[in-house]
């Protein structure tokens, strides 16, 4: 399936369109930074705000484990509703509003098991949210182009993903470490969140229409058909699979941390400000390489597995350096990632079946993610070298099912 190039001076708007694709798409990214700031800056304390209020290792490993789980397995369900009920706005609106909810009464939750609900509740928001924002945004990005389109998207989100943990510290030192007015605080970017969905909902209520008028728009060649039942299509099946291989030799920033700080090469205080330049990295590495997505197709996919090798034999080393490089190579792979990789299910898969399968492709991501975590933590316990082996060998696989991908897609 071939995409039409978007006009180099823009596409024209039709009268559908109450604002500009590119607007659209810097709106929602700055929707996106605000929860970010919500949600990552809550993410950033969990883990010493569950001890303070009792919770074992053990626990906090449950609570936290059950979270990510819930905030991945269950867009299968919400991505197959939002395609059933193509109520995209309110499954978007409702998953925002149960985060930024849930996340200021962690401050002042006061006993555990209530802490651990609105943990876990926050995640969930997520799950119902993500299939329906994926699928709004996929419709502008169709004027934008794809992979230049959700890079924007992706560096507005990591700018929030970096500014909220700085937020709850620097509220945390002047309180004294006081999670309430550090958590607290948060409900005033969540509040900005709410108004301006319901504003950008006013304004453009069918982002859809962007995809059709840009279908008409086309010089040439039928599109894809709007099917809204049947089979995904055979290529989305192999770039999953591609997907799912290249994520499984992934390794965690949990991992790199622990090895950088077990082996002495950094302190534990410096590895937050590690973090956060691997999402700066992050944010460059989605604009860099949504704009080749967008000049020389799914080619530029290539980087990933080679990326995701990189990270194993330069982050575990014994050179302070080379293992800080090796983690800032790391943001460059999560920002493909968390942008090319979603810009790609959107040429894939029809308008009609774009949920759903963003629902399933997140549910692959989430079960490699688990499997990675696992086998790079267990290899790094027995042996480096053979876990950079192994991570190589991975990736030698992924970039076979990308190549039968691209075959699928002509």
């Amino acid at each position: 399936m071939n995409r039409p190039m978007p006009d180099a001076r823009g596409p024209r708007e039709p009268a559908s369109w109450r604002m500009g694709p590119w607007r659209f798409v810097v709106w929602f990214g700055t929707i996106s930074l605000l929860a970010d700031v919500v949600y990552e800056g809550a993410r950033s304390i969990t883990g010493p705000l569950l001890a303070s209020l009792g919770a074992s290792s053990l626990v906090v490993g449950v609570v936290t484990g059950a979270g990510e789980s819930a905030a991945l397995v269950l867009r299968l369900v919400s991505g197959l509703l939002a395609d059933r009920t193509r109520r995209f706005w309110g499954l978007a609106i409702g998953g925002y509003a149960l985060t930024v909810v849930a996340v200021p009464p962690l401050g002042v939750a006061g006993v555990l098991w209530a802490a651990c609900v609105l943990v876990i509740a926050e995640r969930v928001g997520k799950a119902v949210r993500s299939p329906a924002k994926d699928t709004l945004l996929s419709h502008a990005t169709a004027a934008t182009g794809r992979g230049r389109g959700f890079a924007v998207h992706e560096a507005l989100d990591q700018i929030g993903a970096i500014a909220g943990p700085l937020l709850v510290a620097g509220v945390l030192a002047l309180t004294g470490g006081d999670y309430g007015p550090a958590l607290g605080v948060l409900a005033v970017p969540g509040l900005a969140v709410l108004l301006l969905l319901f504003w950008l909902r006013a304004r453009m209520p069918d982002p859809e229409a962007y995809e059709r008028g840009t279908a008409a728009s086309a010089p040439s060649g039928p599109t894809a058909p709007d099917a809204r039942g049947g089979r995904l299509p055979r290529a989305f099946w192999t770039y999953a699979a591609f997907t799912a291989a290249t994520t499984t030799g992934f390794a965690t920033f949990g991992v790199l941390s622990y090895h950088l700080v077990q082996r002495h090469l950094l302190s534990t205080a410096w590895v937050p400000v590690l973090y956060a330049a691997a999402m700066a990295v992050d944010a460059v590495a989605a604009l860099a390489t949504g704009w080749l997505y967008d000049r020389y197709g799914p080619r530029v996919l290539v980087a990933l597995p080679v990326l995701t090798a990189g990270v194993v034999a330069m982050a575990f080393t014994g050179t302070v350096a080379v293992a800080v490089a090796g983690s800032l190579v790391w943001g460059a792979a999560m920002g493909i990632q968390e942008s090319t990789l979603r810009a790609t299910v959107a040429d894939l898969v029809p308008s009609g079946r774009r949920a759903t399968a963003y629902g399933l492709f997140a549910g692959v991501v989430g079960a490699a993610s688990l499997a990675g975590g696992a086998l790079t933590g267990g290899l790094y316990g027995y042996s480096i070298p053979v876990l950079i082996t192994v991570v190589v060998a991975i990736q030698v696989l992924a970039l076979v099912l990308l190549a039968v991908t691209r075959v699928d897609r002509r």
